[in-house]
């Protein structure tokens, strides 16, 4: 029974370590994120942190993937038209949090090597977006997609995630408004009845 205990207090350490990185992330940035300043916010020491998840890549990998589970609502379940509004909403929420998005671009890069804890990770999202982003394309019969929904969903992810490099470079660029812009010529709206 003690071990159970134990199990459980763990997981909710853990738990508590993951949220505590993901607000010093999002809030003071990438750069300031040192596992020194982490283990500090959750009454640790950097030690234990590594006991928790092994280096300081592996913290950063599940951080990613706890800001997924905040974004909410599971793009699976989601029509044409909400896929749309869900994905914007994604974006514009990522300008808000300017240290994820760097920590998500830096991870992405150091992931193209197959031995780094966020390889699979990064394998695995890319997939699962692409197949939303396909399938919202594919589910309304009434409009015709430019491209097959295949290569729209590259097309998409690959300028999300380009705007993100610029979007660090030069805060003013738009990301919002430069994808919605896109979806709206791969996908164009549907015509208003009257002005057909």
């Amino acid at each position: 029974m003690a071990r159970r205990g134990s199990y459980a207090k763990g997981v909710a350490r853990r738990e508590e370590i993951l949220e505590s990185a993901l607000d010093v992330i999002a809030t003071k940035g990438y750069q300031s994120a040192s596992l020194k300043q982490i283990a500090e916010v959750v009454g640790v020491t950097p030690a234990a942190l590594l006991h928790y998840f092994g280096s300081k890549e592996e913290l950063f990998t599940e951080v990613l993937r706890k800001r997924d589970e905040h974004e909410g609502r599971d793009p699976q379940q989601l029509d044409p038209g909400e896929a749309k509004t869900v994905f914007l909403e994604v974006v514009r929420r990522n300008t808000r949090t300017p240290g994820m998005v760097e920590l998500f671009s830096r991870l992405s890069v150091d992931a193209v090597d197959p031995q780094h804890p966020a390889h699979q990770f990064f394998l695995d999202r890319s997939e699962r977006l692409r197949e939303t982003i396909a399938q919202s394309f594919e589910a309304d019969g009434q409009r015709r997609a430019v491209l097959d929904p295949e290569t729209t969903a590259r097309v998409v992810q690959a300028v999300a995630d380009g705007l993100q490099l610029q979007w660090m470079i030069d805060p003013s660029v738009d990301m919002p408004g430069i994808v919605e812009s896109l979806l709206d010529v791969l996908y164009p709206p549907e015509p208003h009845p009257e002005r057909q």
